[in-house]
């Protein structure tokens, strides 16, 4: 890509559109692995005691599950780019109803941890291949506004499924749960066949068996530019991770909220990020998705900066950390889009393939990120706002030096 290319590219949206419904059963595709994730948290109880077996166990039915949404990405985005968009999203959908299905009729945790596996494998098609559709659909700001409405709704189905989980819970059980998952999987199945068309066309399509998928792999990995992007939006959404696996026990155990004031807390946060992304996907048109990409970052490096400083010269305060958390998440929002659609509009030929390492960076950071928050124990922030500032720091010198414009005559 050239500097003038990727000026125009980020200064205009490209002539082709996807309409509005087409936005929105992307955007089921993009709920569909947060609402499998965390609608049934507020069942763990009931499923250890109706189970017969302990928390531990039913705990691996949501590490098989991410470990499955990560994997199916690897596997189904690469094949996307031989096979087409529609046909693997299909098949995945109709995989994941059978699936949830068989969740909901599970007779012992074993069969729900291999179930909750294919669950993830299947519904990663969703994910995965949301992206790919808008990169062949769209470019430049066009694509940053999508995907930053895709990533607002990433943002509040994490939030509203286990409040939606616990209102189900009573009226029809954890089995009932995974029913209502099973209709969204139908629903995802319908409108992936009546609204979305195919958008990889048959002679853009990558020719040969395993190797051609290994050389479309290499050929993304060697992007510098498209890694500089995915790094950013890797390590962003470290921060994010970070903030989402340590806040249960820093706010309330370190800060001493209760439970409801930190239902509060993690709502505005929801909010703080929804109104990023959407900010984002209004102003992006005007000024660029890189240049927005780079306020986003900036804004949450200084803010992730201040939180580490405060907190590790115990000056930090329960209004301050708040306060710091909301500017850390919503500047978030200002990232996530931009770097999305940066980054795998770098790799046109391969857009499959370069939503699928996106996907899985994404799912692998957040493993490793767990449990470095919880090393220093459920007494101190320290680690939170050390992993904060890091993953920004990283996702900041990704951008700084792997995606600069070649100078002229260059």
């Amino acid at each position: 890509m050239t500097s003038l290319d990727a000026r125009r590219d980020t200064t205009t949206a490209a002539t082709a559109s996807l309409p509005l419904l087409a936005v929105l059963v992307l955007a089921l595709l993009s709920a569909i692995a947060p609402l499998a994730t965390d609608m049934y948290l507020p069942g763990f109880p009931t499923m250890a005691d109706e189970l017969r077996t302990d928390a531990s166990s039913i705990q691996l039915t949501l590490t098989t599950f991410m470990a499955g949404l990560a994997i199916g990405q690897l596997v189904i985005g690469p094949l996307s780019d031989r096979w087409g968009r529609r046909r693997p999203l299909l098949i995945g959908a109709a995989v994941c109803i059978v699936a949830s299905a068989l969740c909901a009729a599970a007779p012992n945790v074993g069969a729900l941890i291999a179930f909750r596996f294919l669950q993830g494998f299947a519904g990663a098609a969703g994910v995965v291949l949301g992206r790919a559709i808008v990169a062949d659909t769209v470019r430049g700001a066009a694509a940053a506004r999508i995907f930053s409405v895709l990533m607002t709704i990433g943002g509040i189905a994490p939030v509203v499924a286990p409040l939606l989980g616990g209102a189900l819970l009573g009226p029809v059980g954890w089995r009932g749960v995974f029913g209502v998952l099973t209709v969204a999987a139908v629903v995802m199945l319908i409108g992936s066949f009546f609204v979305l068309r195919e958008t990889l066309p048959a002679s853009s399509r990558q020719r040969g068996g395993v190797s051609a998928t290994l050389r479309g792999a290499r050929t993304v990995l060697g992007n510098r530019r498209y890694v500089g992007y995915t790094l950013a939006f890797i390590f962003t959404f470290g921060t994010l991770f970070g903030y989402i696996s340590a806040s249960p026990f820093v706010l309330q155990t370190v800060f001493g909220l209760s439970s409801g004031w930190y239902s509060v807390a993690f709502a505005a946060n929801a909010v703080g990020l929804t109104l990023g992304s959407l900010v984002n996907a209004r102003v992006v048109g005007r000024f660029g998705a890189r240049r927005m990409l780079i306020v986003g970052l900036g804004s949450l490096l200084t803010w992730t900066v201040v939180l580490a400083v405060l907190t590790l010269t115990g000056l930090l305060t329960t209004v301050g950390v708040l306060v710091l958390l909301w500017l850390c998440v919503t500047s978030v929002g200002l990232v996530m889009g931009n770097a999305t659609s940066l980054a795998i509009a770098q790799t046109p030929s391969a857009a499959g393939t370069g939503s699928a390492v996106i996907g899985a960076g994404q799912f692998a950071l957040a493993a490793v990120v767990s449990p470095l928050v919880g090393l220093g124990g459920e007494g101190t922030a320290v680690p939170m706002a050390i992993v904060m500032v890091v993953s920004a720091a990283v996702a900041v010198v990704a951008l700084a030096t792997l995606t600069r414009e070649p100078q002229p005559g260059h």
